[in-house]
């Protein structure tokens, strides 16, 4: 059950085996079934999640009532509030599954017996914190620079497993479209 969590960790830093031993022996195994809520707005955020196997959306709605899609969040990923769980305040966004899940939670008191008996998992987290923030800035880049087209190829391009696994409303909803605007540019495309 540990092996890919235990991967992740070691395309990180090299840990010994005792550190990872560590490490599995604080997380906690949960099965999840499809469309299930790990998290309400408003619900301090309890967990950062190693995705096993599934598929999970990160979403907010808006002051129209309209999802605005966040993040997918896959095998091999983590996922959670960073900011609810780091600041323990209540959560601005929902996270939801799309597909049956399996998980290996950390809580906030785990992470920090784990950070407090093995310091280079600090350097693992802070490493992964700043990857999050640098993805966060593209997206923010090209969300602000690309033409319609070049957001929905470039989505293809960096998660070419997510569309076939979620609806075609959530990456509408996710690249900032309708989704009858993201039919028509998947339209105007397998014209070209």
């Amino acid at each position: 059950m540990f092996e890919k969590i235990n991967a992740y960790a070691k395309r990180c830093l090299p840990f010994t085996d005792e550190e990872l031993a560590h490490f599995d022996s604080l997380l906690q195994y949960k099965k999840q079934p499809k469309k299930t809520f790990l998290l309400l707005e408003g619900e301090v955020c309890q967990f950062e999640a190693f995705i096993l196997k599934g598929c999970i959306r990160t979403y907010h709605i808006d002051q129209s009532g309209a999802e605005v899609t966040l993040q997918f969040a896959i095998e091999d990923w983590w996922v959670s509030d960073i900011t609810s769980f780091t600041e323990q305040k209540p959560s601005l966004v929902y996270i939801e599954t799309l597909e049956d899940c399996e998980l290996l939670i950390l809580t906030p008191e785990t992470k920090e017996k784990l950070l407090t008996a093995v310091p280079g998992f600090e350097r693992m987290f802070r490493l992964m914190v700043q990857r999050n923030l640098a993805q966060l800035q593209e997206r923010l880049f090209r969300t602000i620079s690309t033409t319609a087209v070049e957001k929905y190829l470039d989505f293809l391009n960096r998660y070419p497993a997510i569309p076939q696994r979620v609806a075609q409303h959530y990456i509408a909803s996710y690249l900032g479209f309708s989704p009858e605007f993201l039919s028509k540019v998947r339209k105007k495309l397998s014209a070209q």
